[in-house]
């Protein structure tokens, strides 16, 4: 679990900006969850046999001995949250999250125990339409960022019921090459076989390769969702690959599954993933209702765009006030706040714990600020400042104290 320092927090802001005015075009509506739910949600939505539940989630009792679990994903909070506030009943809903998500398992690039993720989950929509919208609002989102190489995997885990069927010959697939499982997917073989398909192991590739195709156990109903996706992704222009072994590693999805993939960060290249979990609602106990959502990792996709050499925005102010004396204090104090009154959009650093001109000079520096805005006393005898641009050699001005309002709006508009 990782602190985040002030130098970084602007590119934090950056990419959470990004995303949310994105989000926020397309008619999306945030919604805020608690970090910490009841354990049992998590057991019953993301299944009891998933890695997540098994080995990684942060589980505790507390004082009234009430099963608790820091939020492994966000998911299951959003559809708790919606039927709890009634959100779900003969509705759509278009919602988004962000926030920091808990696992234990092994930190690595852009991995870590504690993690933040912004999640997007819609509801009442049963149509390949929204899974559509959902893959090509992320497309635009690359190079919004200035990310061009993440490409587009697809698949369909189809209904409930091909799943079954497709379950058993993966089973028999498997148990005649059980000698060549490695560790985790001899015991995946038992609980949650369509995992082993997902597995990162380069020793279980050419194995996966040859198992049996879920995609030639579709239901019709979910043949034609998946060919309607991929015309309408085909009409916006949006490129993909169809990924037979995409499964994702959560129960609850159904149908369309996606993820934005890149080999530049290692072995956990994925950056945004997503699909269709129409039966969680009434899986935790509401009416039937179709749902589609994803989520990105923000860590990973800060990681990738600072592998790429991305610029982010600097952080700048636009001026510093530097005093000299009591006088020039008080003076400067009063000045600041009347300054930040008139003058809309200002970005002004008042120098406080004193300190010599030099000293103050180097804090003005250090906070990026354009300008320095110089009171002493003869600035207080003549009723002026002076003002001093610090990131380009010119001559200092002198401003009446009376004009630096216009002076600075001046700066402020650039």
């Amino acid at each position: 679990m990782h602190d985040t320092l002030p130098e970084q927090t602007p590119r934090w802001q950056h990419v959470e900006k990004t995303i949310a005015d994105l989000l926020v075009a397309y008619g999306y509506d945030e919604i805020r969850m608690p970090i910490v739910e009841m354990t049992d949600l998590f057991c019953r939505s993301i299944g009891e046999v998933t890695d997540i539940v098994e080995k990684e989630m942060y589980s505790f009792q507390d004082r009234n001995g009430d099963g608790l679990t820091l939020r492994p994903e966000g998911t299951a909070s959003c559809v708790r949250a919606c039927m709890e506030n009634g959100l779900l009943h003969n509705q759509t809903q278009k919602l988004w999250y962000k926030g920091p998500m808990f696992r234990h398992e092994r930190p690595q690039k852009g991995r870590y125990r504690q993690f933040h993720q912004i999640g997007v989950e819609t509801f009442g929509m049963a149509g390949p339409d929204i899974d559509a919208e959902l893959i090509c609002m992320t497309a635009r989102l690359w190079p919004a960022l200035g990310l061009n190489d993440i490409k587009l995997e697809l698949n369909s885990l189809g209904s409930s019921e091909a799943r079954v069927n497709y379950r058993k010959k993966l089973v028999e697939y498997y148990t005649e090459h059980q000698a060549s499982l490695d560790e985790d997917s001899q015991r995946r073989l038992s609980t949650n076989p369509m995992r082993i398909l997902d597995s990162k192991n380069p020793a279980m590739q050419a194995l996966n390769e040859n198992a049996p195709k879920l995609m030639d156990y579709l239901d019709d109903d979910s043949k034609q969702h998946f060919e309607r996706l991929r015309e309408l992704l085909d009409a916006a222009g949006v490129e993909y690959t169809i990924n037979p072994r995409l499964v994702r590693g959560l129960d609850y999805y159904c149908k369309t599954v996606f993820e934005w993939v890149t080999d530049q960060l290692g072995a956990q290249g994925t950056v945004c993933a997503g699909g269709r979990f129409d039966g969680l609602v009434e899986q935790l106990g509401g009416k039937p209702v179709p749902a589609s959502g994803f989520a990105m990792g923000l860590e990973r996709l800060i990681a990738l765009l600072e592998d790429n050499g991305v610029d982010f925005p600097q952080q700048s102010t636009h001026a510093y006030l530097v005093m000299f004396g009591t006088e020039a204090e008080k003076l400067g104090f009063q000045l600041a706040e009347q300054l930040r009154n008139e003058v809309a959009g200002l970005k002004l650093v008042l120098n406080c714990n004193g300190g010599s001109f030099k000293s103050q000079f180097k804090r003005a520096d250090k906070s990026n600020a354009q300008y320095a805005i110089i009171i002493g006393e003869d600035e207080i005898k003549n009723g002026t400042v002076s003002l001093k641009n610090l990131r380009e050699k010119s001559e200092q001005q002198t401003v009446q104290q009376s004009e630096l309002v216009e002076e600075l709006n001046k700066i402020v508009r650039g």
